[in-house]
């Protein structure tokens, strides 16, 4: 992951093309069945990335973030959607595929290593997270009391990358309530992160004259130039997935638990929670082009909110039905996921 940095966090990009990523975090995410060969599943993303790998979501989460904001490039940041809550209630991963994620297999085994979850979360190193400052320097000349705020700027970036690291699971987790409260929490890391980063930014973006303002904004244009790049996409929001890959398995559900009517009453109303999530996020989709990295900030800020909201709304009506079930039950559910997978 480091290999594919280019210079560092303050002299150019992290893993530049969001592409290169999406590869990576394919080959992560489906390592368990195909031995390292890389391969497609349903819940992955429309870029060809993945929301869910092993028991981590949202890999690249920072990367997602100051890509967005600083280079215009949003495909990463704005792939995800109700897909993924989708993926936590029914996970593609059961056992034997989530332990490889835990340590390295033993030797002679014909699988290969999967990354340890400590790598696959990133450094949040000076070297390796942040913003690029330099670049930024380079292209608006601060004064010194610009300078000093361009600082602070760069302190807030790594303080923003230790805190979404810090919402790295450290252990795989086998249930559907236990995969949303992880997802919850890598969510609230990230919109911490946004609201650490956003002020020092706000600030600095403040103090520049309109012709700094207009070269740091067309940083994103230029990166694109020099990387060939094609112009930004409109926002997918986890909406490229074909329909039939998110059907509600209802049948699969009744043949395998065989619910009573208290259970039943308590799954509608868990469907319902999931309709809802879904519509909530495929309307507060971002619309429009932001132009500034203090726009897209606020934007991501909205985003990660609602996609908070709409993971709890689904992870109470989740417990509640979990509650109902049996021990044989619970089993039976969380084994749609990975025979879909099969």
């Amino acid at each position: 992951m480091n290999s594919l940095s280019h210079g560092g966090a303050r002299s150019g990009r992290l893993l530049s093309n969001p592409a290169a990523r999406a590869h990576l975090a394919a080959g992560l995410a489906v390592a368990g069945w195909h031995y390292g060969s890389g391969g497609s599943g349903w819940w992955q993303h429309g870029n060809g990335g993945y929301g869910w790998v092993g028991p981590l979501f949202w890999p690249f989460a920072y990367h997602d973030i100051y890509d967005y904001a600083i280079w215009g490039d949003g495909i990463g940041f704005w792939d995800y959607g109700y897909p993924d809550i989708y993926a936590g209630i029914f996970a593609p991963y059961g056992y034997d595929e989530l332990s490889g994620y835990l340590a390295p297999r033993p030797s002679g085994r014909r699988q290969a290593r999967v990354a340890p979850l400590a790598q696959m979360c990133g450094d949040d190193s000076r070297n390796i997270a942040g913003l690029p400052i330099d670049q930024i320097q380079s292209a608006v000349q601060p004064t010194e009391a610009q300078f000093a705020a361009l600082d602070d700027l760069g302190n807030a970036s790594i303080a923003a990358a230790q805190t979404i690291r810090a919402a790295c699971p450290a252990q795989v987790v086998l249930t559907a309530p236990g995969r949303l409260a992880a997802m919850q929490q890598r969510i609230e890391a990230m919109i911490s992160a946004v609201a650490t980063v956003q002020p020092p930014l706000e600030k600095f973006y403040g103090l520049l004259n309109d012709e700094q303002k207009a070269r740091f904004n067309a940083l994103a244009e230029d990166q694109r130039k020099a990387s060939n790049a094609r112009a930004p996409v409109a926002p997918g929001c986890g909406t490229a997935q074909q329909p039939t890959a998110l059907e509600w398995p209802a049948g699969e559900i009744d043949a395998r638990l065989h619910p009573n009517d208290s259970q039943r009453a308590s799954l509608a109303a868990l469907q319902d929670a999931s309709t809802k999530a879904a519509e909530t996020l495929r309307t507060a989709c971002q619309p429009e082009q932001a132009l500034t990295p203090p726009a897209r900030f606020t934007a991501m800020a909205r985003r990660l909110d609602t996609m908070l909201q709409a993971v709890k709304l689904v992870r109470a009506k989740l417990e509640d039905f979990y509650a109902t079930l049996s021990d044989e039950q619970k089993a039976q559910f969380e084994a749609i996921g990975p025979r879909r997978s099969a």
